[in-house]
């Protein structure tokens, strides 16, 4: 949807740069600049098989898909695959098959992205604790069977000491170029379209989370700054 913001980072060429997209659009002209500035790396959304994709990207995502991806492997550029992973496919995403079937594509690393709910009424599908202990035990069981470099978010904080969020280690700029904790707590008190880059860093916001503790806190959801969004609002003023 904005090639002129995958050519400017196409320009930096020692960064690398994750391009989430959900492959529509990724045909073979795309494919062909993927593979002639490979600081980019696609990373498809996928849920699974066919109806899981479709169920919930819309019908013919799955097919798309596939293309995009043979696009990819026929000019053998690394791209991957991120996966939401709810209680409805936890079982089928976390297993070998799976796995095994996004190797056969040509992808190279898979992100499993646990479900964290936009609005209330869909939190029945994020996993709960019984659920995100069975997940990060295959993922580790993943992680020996499989080729695929495999990462989960947020499940892999656990090893950086809690959530990355607030500028630990990421933040998310929105469409409008506020800086906000992370894409599930939409709070911002600075853009980055008024502001340097390091100063919304050390936005009032953001100082005073990474102060509180909160990002380290234990929280029984998939995103503590999500379980805790009064607390967010209220430092937000």
């Amino acid at each position: 949807m904005r090639p002129d913001v995958l050519r400017r980072a196409a320009d930096v060429k020692d960064v690398l740069f994750p391009v989430f997209t959900n492959g529509t659009l990724l045909d073979q002209t795309w494919a062909a600049f993927f593979n002639r500035h490979r600081n980019l790396v696609p990373i498809l959304s996928i849920e699974g098989d066919r109806e899981a994709t479709d169920r919930r990207r819309g019908a013919g995502v799955y097919d798309g898909l596939l293309r995009a991806m043979a696009e990819l492997k026929k000019r053998n550029v690394l791209f991957g695959a991120s996966v939401t992973v709810s209680k409805e496919n936890l079982m089928q995403t976390t297993g070998g098959a799976f796995a095994d079937f996004l190797a056969r594509q040509g992808c190279g690393v898979a992100f499993f992205v646990e479900y964290v709910p936009a609005e209330r009424e869909t939190e029945c599908l994020a996993p709960d604790d019984a659920d995100r202990a069975l997940y990060l035990a295959r993922l580790d069981a993943l992680r020996e069977e499989t080729k695929l470099q495999v990462l989960a978010f947020p499940g892999d904080e656990r090893l950086a000491g809690g959530c990355l969020a607030a500028g630990r280690g990421f933040f998310h700029i929105n469409a409008a170029g506020g800086a906000e904790p992370c894409p599930f707590s939409p709070f911002s008190d600075v853009s980055v379209r008024e502001r340097p880059l390091l100063e919304a860093l050390r936005s009032p916001l953001f100082t005073r989370l990474r102060a509180s503790g909160l990002l380290q806190s234990e929280h029984d959801g998939g995103c503590v700054l999500f379980t805790h969004e009064d607390e967010v609002r209220e430092m937000l003023g």
